[in-house]
């Protein structure tokens, strides 16, 4: 599926409506060049989940973690830019971090990727002429419950 969003708000749908469909286990992993709205897509995610606030990009601590009741369920927000090979994701403790929460995952073929997981909802986001384009493709946890935005 390709997704046209045009401006800020239609990002901000968007990651609404994947924050509906959300559930522990599932990822969302974002790709994209620099600059493609990974983590405003990230941020919109986590405001519909119900956080208030600032959401710090993770660029630098790699992993950030949002419990309950600051949101609906447990989010770990990853960017995996600065891994330079993903078995550093292990020393991460990423596994540990994931247990019953979900997990966005930015940069995610810096770390070994998630694709093939069944619960993975890989979008690319690459720039447009307005706007952004998001490529969205749902792995099998993902079939029939696609956010909409």
């Amino acid at each position: 599926m390709n997704l046209a969003l045009p401006d800020l708000a239609a990002m901000e749908r968007f990651g609404a409506a994947i924050a509906d469909k959300l559930r522990p286990g599932d990822v969302v992993a974002l790709t994209g060049g620099l600059g493609a709205g990974k983590t405003t897509l990230a941020r919109a995610i986590i405001a519909g989940l119900g956080h208030e606030g600032e959401v710090p990009s993770p660029s630098f601590a790699i992993i950030e973690v949002y419990d309950p009741p600051a949101l609906r369920l447990p989010l770990v927000h990853a960017d995996f830019y600065r891994l330079a090979d993903p078995r550093e994701v292990e020393e991460l403790g990423l596994d540990d971090y994931r247990s019953g929460a979900a997990l966005i995952a930015e940069w995610p073929e810096h770390a070994g990727g998630f694709a093939h997981e069944p619960a993975c909802l890989s979008i690319a986001l690459e720039t447009a002429e307005i706007g952004r384009i998001a490529i969205v493709q749902s792995g099998a946890a993902w079939q029939g419950r696609e956010p909409c935005p």
